[in-house]
Order: C-alpha cells, then structure tokens, then sequence
C-alpha cells in the first residue's frame, strides 16, 4: 500500500503489540458479536410459528433464505474491497458498513416482513464493507511478518470471542422463559422476545461502532484514504460478479413476464448461479487470461485444489446454524444436570472450543518442527475430522428418530470435531493459499479464498432445505461420505501435485 496508508500510528502497545490492534480488535468483537448473535436465532426464527412470534416459513424456504443471507455476507467483501480501494478508504469503508448493520440489526428488531428483509440486505452490505478492510488495517499496523501473524492471531480471537458470548446474550433474550416472563410483568407480548434477541445484536454493533470512532486516533493515517494505485487485476473479477448478476436479473425478469413468481426459493436459486458462475469465470480468466510460469500455474492448480476442499468444508461446518441448529430446536434435550437453557446457546460451542484450541494447534505445529506435515495433509485431516463430527450426527439422527429429544452432548461432541477440523484447515489454507498465489495477484487469490467460504455458507443452506424430507441419519450420513471422499481425494490429488 501507499501514500497515506502506510504511515503508522503514535507508538503505544495492546499486548506488545500497536495500540491500534486494540481498536481493530474490539471492533472485530462487537461485528461478530452482531452477526453470530443474530445468526444464533435466523432459522429458528423463521421456522417458528407466527403465534408464537415468528415468521411461520417452511424449512425448505427459511433454509433458502438463510444460505443465501449467510453466503452473501461473504461474497460481498470483494466489492467491498474495491469500493474501499478505489473510493472511501479503509477506515470510510469500515464505519459507513458499521453504521449500516446497526440500521439492518434495528430492522430485524422491528416486526413485520418489510422490515426483516430489508434488515437482512442491510446487514449483507454493511459486512462487505467492513469485514475485509477492517482486517487489512490490521496488516497495515505491521512491518514484519512474524508480529503481523502474531497480531492476526490476536485479532482471530476477537472473533471468536464475539462469536462465543453472542448467542449466550441474544439466546437468552429470544428464547428464556425467564426474559418473557420479564416482558408479561411488564405488559409486553412475550411473543415479541425474537425481536428484543435481533435488537441486542444492534446494541452490540453500536458499541463497535463507539469504541471504533473513540480508538480511531490510534490508527494514525492508516486507512484514512484510498489507495488511487490499486491494482487493475481486482477489478475484473468484480466486472464479471456484476455481469453473472445482471444474467440472473435478467432471467428473473423474464420468469415474471412469463408469470412465474418470484420466491425466496427462486431468488436463491438465482443467487447460486451467480455464485458459482463467478468462481467458474473468476478461475478460468485466470488460467486462461494470463501468462504464468510453470511454478506459478502449478501454483494456481494447487490453489484452486485447496478452493474446491474450503467450500466443501465450510458447507459442512456452517451447518452449526443451520441444521444443527434446527435439530437443537427440534430433537434435543435443551438442558444439563436438570438445568435448561436456550438451545441457541449450543451455537456459543464453537467458538469456544477455537478458544481453547487455537493456542494448543499452534504449539503442536511448532512443536513438530520439521515433522510438520504439509497442507495437503493437514487440509485432508480438516475434511477428514468434519466426516467424523457428521458421523456422530448420523448417530444422534438414529437416536431421534422415535420422536424423542436426544442429549445436547452429541452437538457438543460434533462442534469438537469440526473445531478441530476448522483449526487443521482455516489457517493452514488461508497461509497455504497466500504462499501459492502469484505475487501479482496476491489480493485477488485472497478475495477468492473468502469466495470458498461463501460457496460453503450457500451450500449450508441448501442442505438444510432436505432436512424435513430425508432422514437425518442418511442426511448427516450423506454428508459424511462426501467429506470423507474429499479428504482422499485431496489427498491423493494434492501429494501428486506436491511431488511432482
């Protein structure tokens, strides 16, 4: 980066390291905080009956809208990237997508449809612009590699740390019996506590916002302008993003001149089209619009190789709010040591577990030193370890099926496995795929990388829509199979590819 983007911060630490983490960091913590706590009660939300406060969807339609919501609030940080780039500047971006999150969060708060899709638009737009140029501010606050990895370290617990305390906070609001029995005592329709859960989530994203214009001066001028040099080779992805879009407005518009209407299934059958036609076209104008050495294109197989494993994972993992948490809702005992709570609280295990793991992963790699396995392997052992995690989800499914509730140890065991999994695989991919890319094309690598993650988040909730219609054992078994068939096959494919 140049000009006014490199100039540092007044020195002044936060663990060691600059002081601007700290603003970063709690930033980072209040937007996940927002995001996982409205996350937690989505589905749910959706699915429970109009008289008792929700919207009164289908599953199949409540699964459509949640994977196209979930998948959007990814896909959008590449143009969000670009408008920050190219227009506002990091720190613009970052505070204009605060503010319009907590306007989509209030919206979600207030009842009516209007107001809930227009919540979820708002939310999507608003993580675009913040979730990718909030994390490259925190590059921009290093020199060197080693602290910028350690920092990110830091950072990465942020969002875990977010994603652990949301759903306890919204959870209780949206589900306990105790916060309703609040609301009678104060003349308030208990029904209405959904709303009181996605309002929380506001207040989270308030606090952010607060904290982020009080700690701005740490920041020095990073981020305070656009960087007018950006290079041309992420703008092209984002011309083709906009066409496959304008394709599938265009078809849509077609199908209502023919009458057909215009659903949340269609929308997000849409959205898949445009989802998937843009990584087919973003990975064939890079093999086929560029001269790349053998290394480099060796380089790019490999990485659309690690692609193809990321989505698969995350379309397993981010189940966790999807079909997970419909079976929390649904077939398990929501209580321990006769103690009951939310079930929207099992969605705080997760981050928990990262918590707790992270710095135990991170010793054992540097612990095995040369014995480190390469990250063909440690990607297969992720896919491998979310196979796991559906196996036992398989056997919890045959648990359920004579209509009883099941322990809530089962999701607990499946969320252990699939950290695991995440820890083996996050990581190691995004440091994998930042050492492949051509040097030339670093951002646009990076961006694609999010792109899997958003292709995963689709897949999530299109799974969820057969959760009604195929049994839970043959879905979860299913689901199973094929991550299992990916981790031998990336592993077969990737050490051919790394011995060769």
């Amino acid at each position: 980066m140049t000009g006014a983007l490199i100039t540092k911060p007044e020195r002044s630490t936060f663990f060691g390291h600059p002081r601007g983490l700290s603003t970063l960091f709690f930033t980072e913590v209040w937007e996940r905080f927002s995001y996982y706590g409205m996350r937690a009660l989505l589905i749910v939300f959706m699915t429970t009956a109009v008289s008792a406060g929700g919207l009164g969807f289908t599953v199949p339609r409540a699964a459509a809208i949640y994977g196209t919501y979930t998948s959007m609030a990814y896909l959008m940080s590449l143009p969000g990237g670009w408008i920050a780039d190219r227009i506002l500047g990091l720190r613009r971006a970052v505070l204009v997508g605060a503010v319009i999150i907590m306007v989509g969060h209030i919206c979600l708060a207030v009842p009516g449809l209007p107001f809930f899709y227009a919540g979820l638009a708002l939310i999507v737009t608003g993580t675009g612009l913040l979730k990718p140029n909030v994390s490259a501010m925190v590059g921009a606050l290093y020199d060197d590699e080693a602290r910028r990895d350690a920092g990110y370290s830091i950072y990465y617990m942020g969002v875990n740390l977010g994603g652990f305390v949301a759903p306890l906070a919204t959870g209780y609001l949206a589900q306990s019996a105790g916060f309703r029995q609040i609301l009678v005592r104060a003349g308030i329709a208990p029904e209405s506590a959904w709303h009181w859960g996605f309002g929380m989530a506001a207040v989270g994203m308030l606090l952010g916002l607060l904290q982020y214009l009080r700690g701005a001066r740490w920041l020095g001028e990073i981020g305070a302008a656009p960087t007018r040099d950006a290079t041309r080779s992420r703008s092209l992805p984002l011309k083709l993003l906009i066409g496959v879009a304008l394709v599938a407005v265009i078809m849509a518009s077609g199908w209502r001149q023919l009458q057909i209407a215009i659903t949340p299934e269609l929308v997000a059958n849409l959205f898949g089209v445009v989802l998937m036609g843009s990584a087919v076209g973003i990975f064939l104008w890079l093999f086929l619009a560029n001269t790349w050495t053998t290394a480099e294109r060796k380089g790019l197989i490999l990485v659309a190789l690690f692609f193809v494993a990321a989505a698969l994972f995350w379309a397993g993992s981010e189940q966790a709010g999807s079909t997970f948490n419909l079976f929390a809702q649904g077939q398990t005992r929501a209580e321990v040591a006769g103690v009951s709570f939310p079930t929207t609280w099992l969605q705080s295990v997760n981050s928990l577990f990262i918590i707790a793991l992270a710095p135990v992963f991170a010793w054992i790699w540097l612990r095995l030193g040369a014995r480190n396995p390469g990250s063909t392997i440690k990607l297969s052992v992720g896919l491998f370890f979310l196979a796991a995690g559906f196996v036992v989800m398989s056997v919890a499914g045959l648990a359920a099926a004579g209509g009883s509730r099941v322990s809530p140890f089962w999701l607990v065991a499946t969320y252990f496995l699939h950290t695991i999994g995440e820890l083996c695989l996050s990581p190691v991919g995004l440091s994998a795929v930042s050492g492949l890319a051509p040097k030339r094309v670093l951002g646009l690598i990076m961006g694609i990388w999010f792109l899997a993650t958003s292709i995963g988040n689709y897949g999530a909730g299109r799974i969820a829509a057969l959760y009604e219609v195929v049994p839970l054992p043959l879905l979860f078994g299913g689901c199973a199979l094929i991550a299992l068939l990916g981790a031998v096959g990336l592993y077969v494919v990737g050490r051919r590819m790394t011995d060769a």
